[in-house]
């Protein structure tokens, strides 16, 4: 697949997920399928070359970790910054608050000040290490979305007196 239509990739899915998390969801609590999205990304991402900067290896390997691990920080933040609620049929629901913004906001800005640092040592991360770290990213908010979403109790009502 070639750079640019890896980075349409990347932003059709960047723009799906925050639209959608911006407004009440149900999620999905079945377990089945929420590492579905990151793991096709990562596949993606490392099934063609270009991954590392074949001139400066362990550089770009030190680069790519240090970017996935932002992106599971930032995803961890993100899912920790949603509100998440059962309604009254015990179903759970989410959405967005301000603070999930900021949280995509801060962790693009680590991630643009790692491709500065990339640049200032003359180390090349071509889109698929930004296809892996938004997996990474996927990967960690789904996770932790449903862990989150397992530990909730319904909220039955009970008729008084009954």
């Amino acid at each position: 697949m070639s750079g640019s239509l890896n980075v349409l990739v990347i932003v059709a899915v960047i723009a799906v997920v925050v639209v959608r998390q911006l407004k009440p969801q149900r999620l999905e609590t079945d377990g089945r399928r929420w590492w579905l999205l990151p793991g096709i990304l990562a596949i993606m991402a490392v099934r063609e070359p270009g991954l590392l900067d074949k001139a400066h290896p362990a550089g770009s390997v030190v680069l790519l970790a240090v970017g996935v691990v932002l992106g599971l920080l930032t995803g961890a933040a993100w899912a920790w910054t949603m509100r998440i609620w059962t309604d009254d049929d015990g179903a759970v629901w989410s959405a967005g608050r301000p603070v999930t913004a900021v949280a995509w906001v801060l962790g693009a800005a680590l991630r643009f000040g790692l491709y500065g640092v990339a640049v200032l040592a003359g180390i090349h991360l071509g889109s698929q290490s930004t296809m892996l770290t938004v997996a990474a990213t996927l990967l960690a908010r789904t996770g932790t979305m449903y862990w989150r979403a397992q530990t909730l109790r319904p909220t039955y009502r009970v008729a008084a007196g009954g």
